[in-house]
């Protein structure tokens, strides 16, 4: 053979040698079931294929040999083009799927899901992958201990991108129903129609027997304390007043000096008397009959507050009158300027205020009309008429000091109608012969006994020579022939009085002159006069046979 069909076969061989080798790395390329990521300098790290989603590409078919890859990628492979490099999904998912075999993956849905995704150009530009019109089904649920049950933390992302898309369409695919089967939207209660407190609570039963002795000891306490605290609530706005309140109404004229503008009313009528009132609102009345008995009451309360700062059992001053509401404003200016603690208000706008006493639960009602005083005492109402002294005088203003009458005032009439009708012989014989037997109650009765309540209080803190009330027993009876019976009658009655005069048919004003009570209650009207003559505020009580004399 010849020289030159030696190298020929040579070259031959060398290029079939050379064509094997190309092939064999075609196959090798093929059989790859990853890319490589390039880094800085000549390393490169190969990386698994990813979907949009996360998850890894798998049986991906080679061009050459037509048979699926059954081998991992490794670092050993050769480098491949710059424009092949694609950009890795973040580092977890490099190191968890570089060693992964293709039996541990499932093959993706055909369809991918449409959404925005970036490829890097081999000039270092990004240019958006073209979306799919199709979103492939939400993947099956993960096996425990599997690494697919990891998709979702390895690119989250694109996991959440998937979620919101598909409440998205799930909202509009409820749009399109028709109305019969829309989505069920629940009404929400509007702010005009919610319900109190009270109301609420009545949907809701009590805690019963078998559950009370169910709790511990300190969850029964808080149960009764919250009980009693609803009770004392309820007790409360029950009645316009505190539940251990000692209500006085007074009216406004036994309030306050209106003689003025009551002749204004009797000469020119209502809406004169209207006029005047609106036009003098900011001119401050002048301090009428009642006026310092109100003041003296507030001192005693300001007294309790001082021993005992919870205190209730309190004078309560409830100002009512049958005027008209335009005229409050004035009231209340006056009210303020003298500083009297009076929050409460009646204006009945002329009627009669009486049928209001009750509601309030009225201790004392003091005003200048003896009719609606008369009324009142028809409703078992404790009431009298006040009247304006002749002169003034200095009262004490650390002590209220209450002076009463006994028969018709404190006691019933009995024994008074013996004396109008039968004389003062059978007077004393029938107190000798009923010594021991207590006498019925009066009108004002109910009223001492609040003050020897309040009394008992001071007494209690060692304040009996301090007390800031003093009463007062202020009777023509003689002592020797009928004064036991009264004592004894006070005593059955468990009433102390600080300070009993029998003065046996002598005049009153010249004995209150000296004791300077703020009020001093009497049934006959001559021992009223006879006590205005000496400055003496007095309160007329319109009750018993004395009326008929008066």
């Amino acid at each position: 053979m010849s020289q030159t069909s030696l190298k020929q076969k040579k070259k031959n061989e060398s290029g079939l040698r050379y064509s094997k080798d190309l092939n064999a790395e075609k196959r090798n390329d093929s059989e790859k079931t990853g890319a490589r990521l390039s880094t800085q300098g000549s390393q490169e790290i190969s990386v698994a294929k990813t979907d949009s989603r996360g998850y890894l590409v798998k049986n991906q078919w080679s061009r050459t040999s037509q048979s699926p890859s059954t081998r991992a990628p490794s670092v050993a492979d050769e480098p491949r083009s710059r424009s092949t490099t694609i950009k890795a999904p973040n580092s977890s998912t490099t190191s968890r799927t570089s060693s992964a075999s293709p039996s541990q993956h499932e093959s993706p849905p055909p369809q991918q899901q449409a959404e925005k995704q970036q490829s890097q150009a081999p000039g270092g530009q990004t240019r958006p992958v073209t979306p799919l019109s199709s979103r492939p089904p939400t993947p099956p649920d993960p096996e425990p201990n599997s690494r697919r049950s990891t998709k979702m933390y390895e690119n989250p992302e694109a996991w959440a991108q998937g979620i919101v898309r598909e409440v998205r369409e799930s909202r509009d695919y409820s749009q399109d129903l028709p109305s019969k089967v829309q989505v069920r939207e629940y009404p929400r209660t509007p702010p005009t129609e919610w319900k109190s407190y009270a109301q609420r609570r009545l949907l809701y039963p009590s805690v019963d027997i078998q559950d009370y002795d169910c709790l511990s000891e300190l969850q029964r306490q808080q149960l009764l304390q919250q009980k009693e605290e609803e009770e004392e609530d309820e007790a409360y706005w029950a009645s316009p007043k505190p539940k251990h309140a000692i209500t006085v109404a007074v009216s406004s004229r036994a309030l306050f000096n209106m003689v003025d503008d009551r002749k204004i009313y009797e000469e020119e009528g209502l809406e004169k008397y209207m006029e005047y009132q609106l036009s003098n609102e900011n001119v401050i009345l002048t301090p009428g009959p009642a006026f310092r008995f109100v003041k003296a009451l507030q001192h005693v309360n300001s007294r309790l507050r001082d021993l005992y700062p919870n205190e209730q059992e309190l004078f309560d001053i409830v100002l009512m009158t049958n005027n008209h509401a335009q005229v409050g404003v004035r009231l209340i200016n006056s009210v303020n300027h003298y500083g009297l603690l009076i929050d409460r208000f009646c204006l009945t706008g002329g009627k009669s205020p009486i049928g209001y006493l009750k509601a309030y639960l009225t201790n004392l009602y003091l005003s200048a009309d003896s009719d609606k005083v008369q009324e009142a005492i028809q409703e078992g109402i404790a009431s009298a008429t006040m009247f304006t002294a002749s002169k003034d005088i200095a009262y004490c203003d650390t002590q209220l000091r209450v002076a009463f009458d006994g028969d018709a005032v404190l006691f019933s009439d009995e024994s008074e109608y013996i004396a109008k009708e039968h004389g003062l012989d059978k007077f004393f014989q029938h107190e000798t012969l009923f010594e021991n037997k207590p006498l019925a109650q009066g009108p004002l009765k109910s009223f001492l006994e609040d003050l020897g309540k309040l009394q008992k209080k001071f007494y209690a803190k060692d304040e009996r020579l301090l007390c800031p009330i003093r009463t007062y027993l202020v009777t023509a009876r003689s002592a020797a022939s009928s004064g036991a019976r009264v004592l004894k009658t006070l005593r059955r009655w468990g009433l102390e009085i600080d300070e009993a005069l029998f003065l046996a048919g002598a005049p009153k004003g010249p004995i209150l002159v000296k004791i300077r009570p703020h009020i001093f209650f009497d049934d006959q009207m001559f021992h009223i006069e006879s006590a205005q003559k000496f400055g003496t505020i007095s309160a007329h009580v319109p009750y018993g046979i004395g009326q008929k004399y008066n």
